[in-house]
């Protein structure tokens, strides 16, 4: 039986401030070679800037306050077959409005519920305009403040398990899920194992795909065969080619010995902060990070319960220790049959064809937007608030798929 909901707020311990503030006054930099750029990884002149910052101003107190009185933080323990019982940490923001649709928010790597900061406000507003709903933003096992697996294996399965229990537990039996990243493949998990009994609709800003093929979607395959692809197809595969031949490396290394790379990453704070911002610039379009943005990303993994060489290790047990057997389980089709939403940003990392994606399960809705890119809750929470009010509202396709709520005032 699990056990009933805590309270949590941030608290780090003055131990851990001093033994950061130690490392940073004791960090070796690297050289750099002349007019390297960005092209050899992230540039010396970021990671002096926001060495300096996080070392002589950033204020973790003051960014710890601001998480703690913005989101409402809990903590509960789930039981996990075969893995024991793991305390898991989770934002549930409920809305004023009774209806409210329950949406299961799910990060991935390199992030944390931290992602879903600017979108909890938006999606819980109420109005007679639009609907709301109540939105519970997981931190997964081994990210942020939750426990870590211990035992190897713990794989998309498991992970929907905890997902899955962490709503019911909470007494949303039916609810919705939106996730990008990792959270692409765990609400596509949730979606295939507990809908349409409890997860009734899906919807991604990440969606996997393959080119179609004859023998699997003969209309679709003979369309791109005549017609070819239109110019912001043909740019969108050129920027996953590019991704899968230079952005790689952080895949390939996680996904085959996580365990070498997380020495480095729970010893060093800059070698941890320069992992995760060569991907937040990367990955984003264009977005204006501030350093205080930057550093408080980070210090959540520095901080976190399980430190952060545990969430790298998603990357190992899904590709059980291949890169590339960890793709084609990405990228393969696992259909389902729940309703399906698509949000695509021109700035994410591999931009496919819709036709691509059509093996997904039962798409209802599709949108492209004109700018934004891998983290969309964080760089447009706005647009991904109306997609989301559009596939659940009035005269949405997704509309009244979790009985008895509409979401409306």
């Amino acid at each position: 039986m699990m056990s009933t909901e805590s309270a949590f707020h941030i608290s780090v311990s003055d131990e851990s401030l001093s033994l950061l503030r130690q490392k940073l006054a004791l960090v070796t930099l690297p050289d750099e070679l002349e007019d390297a750029g960005w092209e050899y990884g992230v540039p010396l002149a970021d990671i002096r800037r926001l060495l300096d910052r996080w070392a002589n101003g950033y204020d973790w107190r003051h960014h710890e306050a601001l998480l703690n009185a913005e989101l409402p933080q809990f903590t509960r323990d789930i039981p996990v077959e075969g893995h024991g019982t793991l305390n898991i940490h989770y934002i549930h923001k409920k809305s004023d409005t009774e209806s409210a649709i329950p949406l299961l928010f799910v990060h991935g790597w390199p992030g944390s519920f931290f992602e879903a900061r600017k979108l909890v406000p938006l999606l819980t507003q109420s109005s007679a305009h639009h609907p709301s709903f109540h939105v519970v933003a997981i931190s997964l096992p081994g990210y942020g403040f939750s426990e870590a697996p211990s035992k190897k294996r713990f794989d998309m399965d498991q992970y929907a398990e905890v997902c899955n229990k962490l709503m019911l537990a909470l007494g949303y039996h039916e609810y919705v899920t939106q996730g990008g990243d990792w959270g692409f493949l765990i609400t596509r998990k949730i979606a295939h194992l507990y809908g349409p009994r409890h997860s009734k609709a899906w919807h991604t800003n990440f969606p996997g795909g393959q080119p179609p093929s004859l023998f699997t979607q003969p209309l679709d395959f003979l369309s791109m065969l005549i017609k070819g692809l239109t110019g912001k197809e043909k740019e969108g595969i050129k920027r996953s080619q590019h991704f899968m031949a230079t952005g790689c490396g952080y895949l390939a290394e996680q996904g085959t010995k996580p365990q070498t790379l997380g020495y480095s990453l729970a010893d060093s704070p800059v070698g941890l902060l320069a992992w995760v911002y060569e991907k937040l610039v990367a990955w984003t379009d264009r977005y204006p990070w501030k350093d205080d943005e930057v550093l408080t990303w980070v210090s959540i993994y520095w901080f976190s319960r399980a430190g952060p060489t545990a969430a790298g290790r998603i990357y190992f047990e899904v590709g059980e220790g291949e890169s590339a057997k960890q793709v084609a389980r990405f990228f393969a089709y696992e259909r389902t049959s729940i309703p399906l939403g698509i949000s695509r940003f021109p700035g994410e990392i591999v931009c496919f064809p819709k036709s691509w994606s059509k093996k997904l399960g039962k798409i209802v809705f599709d949108r492209e937007h004109d700018g934004g890119g891998h983290f969309a809750a964080y760089e447009r929470p706005e647009a991904l608030t109306r997609d989301l009010r559009d596939m659940f509202g009035q005269g949405g396709p997704a509309f009244g798929v979790v009985t008895g709520r509409n979401g409306y005032d």
